[in-house]
């Protein structure tokens, strides 16, 4: 009797600290498991680590790992994209969140399209860039959809010659 008694109790230990363990993992990120420049870059967070979300840990990690990963110029690079982001309106700022999801959702061919045009876009001069902002901008919404709607049946026809 004494030997099952003591038997459960074991086993009721190894359940107890494989289930710590295992909301340790699914808990974020341990503090003390980031390096010594994480752990500098990210020293604000430290009295609060504990408390914050698991998702905001992973990120902030995942970020000051890339960080000190980057050279001075990405680094200027970065910090005035931040900048950028900071000021722009909130209202904005949930637009582009709302677009980067649909453009997460696209099949990876879809998205290397958008990254392919865009990329296009980019190599037109400013004027041209700027003319067909003007005249995307003064379409009305009818003649917006229309255009979607004409583009995505180019996307869907069968491709000759390519």
């Amino acid at each position: 009797m004494k030997l099952r008694h003591i038997t459960a109790i074991v086993v009721s230990i190894a359940v107890l600290m494989f289930a710590a363990q295992t909301q340790a993992q699914e808990g974020g990120v341990d503090w003390n498991t980031l390096d010594e420049s994480q752990q500098s870059l990210l020293e604000r967070f430290a009295d609060s680590w504990d408390s914050l979300p698991a998702d905001r840990q992973e990120r902030l990690a995942k970020g000051a790992e890339r960080w000190t990963t980057m050279t001075p110029e990405q680094r200027k690079n970065a910090q005035q994209r931040f900048e950028k982001w900071r000021e722009i309106s909130d209202e904005r700022k949930q637009r582009i969140r709302e677009r980067y999801e649909t453009y997460r959702e696209l099949s990876p061919e879809e998205q290397q399209r958008v990254r392919d045009n865009f990329r296009r876009y980019q190599q037109l001069n400013r004027e041209r860039r700027q003319e067909l902002r003007d005249r995307f901008r003064d379409m009305t919404p009818d003649q917006k959809q229309r255009m979607r709607d004409r583009m995505e049946q180019r996307r869907s026809a069968p491709r000759r010659g390519r």
